[in-house]
């Protein structure tokens, strides 16, 4: 997933309100962008760290610009550029797909977006329409506490992450197939897990699905200030 334009180089003063984040540009300017991520965001929005937005050079936008990358602590002493707009990894999940990242996915099937399905009136990511179709769900995932590179999903306790894991048994249990998606927004990770400690209802729910036929899927990504690119498939361990 190439940039439209050239990231702008900056320094991440603060994330607040779920949506707005301060920053000091290349010239000295402090400036308010979007912050186009609803979690907590946990580890990924130090302060003064280096960061990289976008310009939508909108004329009518309220903040044209948005944040995108921040360089983080990377366990156990490094850094790693990661990704944190929640906008992208639904097409970071399709060019997974279509590069033969995502096992059980036909690479070369159309996918269709944003499909009305369920009981609860969701709206899976991913559909694959064949004998059997696939439903697939997509999760950013960018937690990273442990030594051993393993990242964690969720960030925060999501009652809307739940509802999705029941819709995905639901369609195995209509004859469908289903799986979930972790779109790892960072190179130093190893695997997925669940972030048990910050929202056990989702980490058991977790288990759960794949007990009862929900496919487990993660593909890592490496993060640049000119793309971000899907390169590796990890486990996931639920």
């Amino acid at each position: 997933m190439q940039f439209a334009e050239p990231l702008l180089p900056a320094t991440l003063l603060r994330r607040y309100k779920r949506f707005l984040a301060d920053v000091v540009m290349a010239d000295g300017t402090e400036t308010t962008v979007h912050c186009a991520n609803p979690g907590a965001m946990l580890g990924v929005a130090p302060e003064n760290a280096p960061c990289w937005v976008s310009d939508s050079k909108s004329k009518t936008r309220k903040l044209p610009l948005s944040l995108e990358v921040v360089e983080c602590p990377s366990p156990p002493g490094d850094t790693c550029l990661v990704g944190i707009n929640t906008h992208h990894p639904n097409r970071l999940a399709a060019e997974a797909i279509e590069l033969g990242l995502v096992d059980g996915v036909d690479p070369a099937a159309p996918l269709e977006r944003e499909v009305r399905y369920g009981e609860e009136r969701s709206r899976i990511d991913l559909l694959q329409r064949g004998p059997r179709d696939l439903f697939i769900e997509v999760k950013n995932c960018h937690l990273l506490r442990r030594d051993d590179g393993v990242s964690e999903f969720p960030d925060c306790v999501t009652a809307r992450g739940l509802k999705h894991l029941r819709e995905l048994v639901r369609m195995v249990e209509e004859g469908h197939q289903a799986l979930l998606l972790f779109v790892v927004q960072r190179a130093d990770a190893t695997a997925v897990t669940s972030a048990a400690d910050l929202d056990p209802a989702y980490a058991e729910g977790l288990t759960w699905a794949e007990k009862n036929g929900v496919l487990m899927r993660a593909v890592r990504c490496t993060v640049t200030p000119e793309a971000i690119t899907p390169d590796k498939p990890l486990p996931v361990h639920t």
